[in-house]
């Protein structure tokens, strides 16, 4: 696991920026095609931005994310809204997009049609994974129904639904095995807070109190971590 610290966001954003284009430019050059796993929030939206911006092959590249809201994409918590209007713009609007919201009614219904969509991209290149303060990445939050699924390693799911216990909005996640089934995995966060998180989640191997423990504790993916003050 390498641990990347950054005096700012800004400082963070460029070389991040310049790692995913490395790896997604390597992966073209190598197969043809390139895969990138992105995650909500406020952290990465100066990421976002600047990697929208940059030179490649982006009718190449397939993006997605690690979790969605199941809410309409033109709801305002909608990941795949903040997505299309941070990320899909500039140079990057010509990437494909695989949306993990679909037109059924809730989001177990959706899962077979998830899972599905997901099966056509094969190992991503990289997957950049956010982390809650109570732990949770994608929404393999603690305390859900779904937790135990969506972290055993030998489920053979790669979708699943999630209602948090605090959070709002039935979620579609990513498994822990297909987080896992990717060239490089980073975890993207800033501020004191999440040091604290990530610094208690090393000191135990309790997935189910901290889910972010299993992406920290696992040897299938190589891990970076870009954490800014």
């Amino acid at each position: 696991m390498d641990m990347l610290e950054f005096e700012n966001t800004s400082a963070l954003d460029i070389e991040l920026a310049e790692k995913v284009v490395a790896l997604l430019a390597a992966d073209i050059e190598a197969r043809g095609a390139a895969s990138l796993v992105v995650s909500g929030g406020r952290t990465p939206m100066g990421f976002f931005h600047l990697l929208s911006q940059q030179l490649l092959d982006w009718s190449s590249v397939t993006v997605t994310l690690a979790d969605e809201r199941w809410v309409n994409a033109d709801h305002k918590d909608s990941n795949e809204k903040l997505v299309r209007e941070n990320l899909l713009i500039n140079e990057a609007y010509q990437a494909k997009f695989i949306s993990l919201k679909t037109s059924a009614e809730n989001a177990v219904d959706g899962e077979s049609e998830c899972e599905q969509a997901l099966a056509s991209v094969g190992q991503f290149t990289v997957v950049i994974l956010g982390m809650g303060d109570d732990g949770h990445t994608a929404s393999l939050f603690p305390g859900a129904d779904a937790l135990a699924m969506g972290l055993d390693m030998s489920s053979g799911r790669t979708a699943i639904a999630v209602t948090p216990t605090e959070a709002p909005h039935q979620r579609m996640s990513m498994t822990l095995p297909r987080l896992l089934d990717a060239q490089q995995l980073i975890i993207h966060i800033s501020g004191s807070s999440k040091q604290a998180v990530l610094q208690a989640a090393q000191g135990s191997d309790d997935a189910a109190e901290l889910p972010i423990r299993a992406i920290l504790g696992q040897q299938v993916a190589p891990l970076s971590i870009y954490w800014a003050k």
